[in-house]
């Protein structure tokens, strides 16, 4: 670019001083000087015109090109209107007793040019709207918070679970060596790009898509939908979770032990048929109908805990991303400190050897198995929260240099560890969750066997032995193997099966673990209060970060396609919370939690179709080679060219696989969940079809989180 001194020659040919620039506002003595001056640079100005052919064989980036001029005449009509003009401005200014040095570029501006570059309007902005128009977006006050923030989003403690539930079930080792390759494969790649486009484009999910094509734009509509139905009843979960935190202060809580019934000493006959903790989240937290087709008002004593957990989150947010930035600092770091305190508690529990013996489970058929490969793979898109949208909305208020590669890779990393660190952490308490009640079921089976004993109905030689701590489960099973096949055979057909291994597998996906299997482990342990406590506030300081994001997302998303929303933005985090809170009445009638399930469940093939039209739109529409080109230009160095090859071919054709493979996977699966059933034991996995009932032969059996 030319230097200053080359672009404004005129000012500087004439001994004009700094405060002649424009811009720059003198005071002026008397007429005279003012006139004499303009007449000096119109003078100037023909002198000029000589050396313009020059000036244009310069470097040809300026802040302002001089206009080039050929003919003589042309040059002498210019210069008369050049005076006449500048005689005006003077007495212009003589009337307002305000001079105004009138510069080379106010005078271009009114003479007749031949060639005229769009710089001279950047130099005519003001100082005070051009710095509106640069720092108009917020930012985040530090690369921390930023990183922070995507791994909060990262943190949602169903894909943890799904993690854990899919290493169990499908291959152990096998299906992590599966997992890691495609979160290299697609994974870091997919998160890579949509880092980059919220980073370059500077919008949101509904803006930064239409401004990388047209034609995708739905693709941005479609993230808002999903996020806003996403973050209304994941803050509904938080709800439920500050109900048991709340209840966690007593000494004795009361998922410990079934409630009397009224006037009278007998336990509710309902709970006796199943386990406090069941009875407590279905029936007292959730007034859960028996099937999801029967309706009811919304429960009333969740009202409380949901306006808490909505004036919780929207008390962070308010200040924009100046208060998100801090409250992240504080509830990332303590969920992670929490979950450290929990795997060391969980090691030194009884039946750990037990659980860690799943840790080390390895089938090699898993690596052949192409239903194993589609649910690793949705399972990478759904742990980095791939297509829902808040990647990009956070990606938007980064430095448009910072090297968000280097971010993808560093949040991914991050979140398989701690899908590790938790993985570990919940096959220790399934080991001594399942030990326990096998434990207690053989106690039971003892008791009833030794009253048969008495009774003269069994022979001696079924009198069980004595239990000891150190042997909580295997003497029991030890010693029924060892019986006679004819006695044996007696003593099974009065007792109730207890298999550890059975047990374990029990426990089933979702909520229900984590509401249910883990409270009454924790019930069992020493300090099972504090221990509730730490586990309740982890959890939900998981879901208020998820949540939070959600809601950047949303509110970012509204201020792009409603300038007017900027400058009120809290009243829209108001409006936008208030109408987010009355939405999520919807979910806390007495069917909510099966619809929730429903949803988590059944609408997962949406984002991986989402994050298939955005890799499509960035690799092809836009171009991926410019688009990668543009950020090597900005951090000054080259992008490898495998990154080109995994948007514009590899992802797209693995998303499409997987976007294919799961809608067949959920057509041929029947659409079932989990429900309470007052009538018998337990749970009942109930068909979501009108015309079944809870009698009808296609329905499945009773799926007990714990047998008594």
């Amino acid at each position: 670019m030319r230097s200053t001194q080359e672009g404004r020659p005129y000012p500087e040919k004439v001994g004009a001083s700094p405060e002649s620039l424009p811009g720059r506002k003198t005071e002026v003595s008397s007429s005279e000087s003012s006139q004499a001056k303009v007449s000096s640079t119109a003078s100037t100005l023909l002198e000029s015109f000589s050396e313009s052919q020059a000036w244009e064989n310069k470097d040809t980036a300026t802040w302002s090109l001089v206009p080039c001029f050929s003919e003589t005449p042309a040059m002498e009509g210019q210069t008369k209107k050049a005076q006449d003009w500048g005689t005006q401005t003077c007495e212009a200014q003589i009337n307002d007793s305000q001079s105004k040095q009138t510069s080379i570029f106010e005078m271009e501006e009114t003479a007749p040019v031949l060639k005229q570059k769009p710089s001279l309007k950047k130099m005519d902005v003001p100082e005070k709207e051009e710095h509106e128009v640069v720092y108009s977006r917020p930012l985040w006050s530090n690369k921390f918070e930023y990183i922070l923030a995507h791994l909060g989003y990262s943190m949602r403690a169903v894909n943890q679970w799904r993690f854990a539930h899919m290493w169990l079930h499908h291959g152990g080792w096998s299906f992590f060596i599966i997992y890691i390759f495609l979160t290299f494969l697609i994974g870091i790649p997919l998160l890579f790009l949509e880092m980059a486009v919220g980073q370059r484009m500077r919008q949101g999910s509904i803006g930064a898509w239409k401004i990388i094509c047209p034609w995708v734009g739905g693709v941005g509509y479609t993230n808002f939908m999903v996020c806003l139905i996403t973050a209304i009843y994941l803050n509904v979960v938080n709800a439920w979770t500050l109900s048991y935190l709340s209840q966690s202060f007593q000494f004795s809580v009361p998922w410990e032990h079934c409630p009397l019934l009224k006037n009278s000493s007998d336990f509710d006959p309902e709970c006796a048929r199943t386990t406090p903790s069941m009875y407590f989240w279905y029936r007292m937290t959730l007034k859960a109908t028996d099937k999801i087709e029967d309706g009811g008002p919304p429960v009333f004593s969740s009202f409380l805990p949901l306006f808490v957990s909505w004036c919780i989150v929207g008390a962070f947010m308010i200040n924009g991303l100046k208060s998100i930035g801090k409250v992240l600092c504080i509830l990332v770091p303590t969920s992670y400190i929490i979950m450290i305190c929990f795997v060391i508690r969980s090691v030194l529990l009884d039946g750990v050897k037990f659980g860690l013996q799943y840790l080390a489970l390895v089938k090699i058929s898993a690596m052949y198995n192409v239903k194993v490969w589609c649910h690793a793979g949705i399972l990478v898109l759904l742990a980095l929260g791939l297509g829902y949208g808040p990647i990009v909305s956070l990606a938007s208020h980064i430095e448009l240099s910072n090297n968000c590669l280097r971010d993808a890779f560093l949040v991914a990393l991050v979140n398989l560890g701690l899908m590790m660190i938790t993985t570990t952490f919940i096959f220790c308490v399934l080991g001594f969750w399942s030990t326990v009640i096998t434990y207690n079921c053989n106690v039971k089976n003892a008791e009833i066997l030794s009253r048969l004993v008495d009774l003269g109905k069994l022979p001696p030689e079924a009198q069980p032995p004595l239990f000891t701590e150190g042997n909580l489960v295997f003497t029991f099973t030890s010693w029924l193997n060892k019986l006679p096949q004819p006695i044996k055979s007696m003593v099974v057909s009065q007792i109730n099966e207890c298999n550890l291994e059975k047990q374990f597998m029990k426990v089933t996906e979702g909520p229900n673990f984590i509401f249910l299997a883990f409270i009454e482990a924790m019930s069992f342990t020493p300090g099972s209060v504090f221990w509730s406590i730490l586990f309740f506030l982890m959890f939900l300081n998981t879901g208020l970060c998820v949540v939070m994001t959600f809601l950047q997302n949303i509110i970012t998303s509204l201020q792009d396609s409603f300038s007017s929303f900027r400058k009120h933005e809290k009243l829209l985090t108001v409006v936008v919370f208030v109408l987010m809170f009355l939405c999520s009445f919807y979910f806390i009638r007495p069917q909510g939690l099966y619809q929730i399930r429903l949803l988590s469940d059944y609408w997962i093939v949406f984002p991986v179709i989402i994050v298939m039209f955005e890799t499509i739109a960035v690799g092809w529409a836009c171009g991926a080679r410019r688009f990668l080109t543009d950020f090597a230009t900005l951090w000054d160095r080259p992008i490898h060219p495998i990154f080109h090859w995994l948007w514009c071919y590899l992802c797209p054709v693995v998303l499409l696989f997987l976007s294919i493979t799961t809608l067949i996977l959920l057509f041929l699966k029947d659409v079932t969940y989990t429900a309470w059933d007052s009538s018998s034991d337990g749970m009942r996995f109930r068909h979501c079809h009108p015309q079944l009932s809870s009698g009808d032969p296609e329905e499945k059996g009773v799926h007990t989180v714990n047998e008594e």
